[in-house]
């Protein structure tokens, strides 16, 4: 009999140790997604890489360098932007024609920087100062 009753408590133990398992696995949610998200995702993901591929310019390496810049910071930012901040970069990106002036669209990404620095939301240039 008391076999009967430890055999009981060990399935009821089991039995409640499974409910407490299984509760705790969160549960999977399926979603369709919009092919304009899909592409708009690819499409940021592209504008990443070429900004990022315009660091390879000599001539933006040494814009970088005299505003004292470095390149790491340059990177990090590029991969924070928000869709909003890369936007205008798209916009530009595809006004410029093949070849045309990477200094451009550097310049654009520094005053991003400049208004960045101002609002408080980095820190990169060392003589923006924070309008908090």
């Amino acid at each position: 009999m008391t076999m009967r009753i430890s055999m009981r408590q060990l399935a009821a133990g089991l039995a409640a140790l499974q409910l407490v398992t299984f509760a705790q696995i969160p549960v999977a949610q399926a979603a369709m997604i919009d092919t304009p998200q899909v592409l708009q995702e690819h499409r940021q993901a592209v504008d990443r890489q070429q900004l990022r591929a315009m660091l390879d310019d000599r001539e933006v390496q040494r814009k970088l360098e005299s505003l004292g810049v470095d390149r790491a910071q340059v990177e990090a930012r590029i991969d924070s932007l928000t869709p909003a901040e890369l936007a205008p970069f798209h916009q530009q990106l595809q006004e410029e024609p093949v070849g045309g002036s990477v200094v451009g669209i550097i310049v654009l990404f520094l005053v991003i920087f400049i208004i960045t620095d101002m609002l408080c939301a980095t820190d990169i240039f060392t003589f923006v100062k924070c309008v908090r």
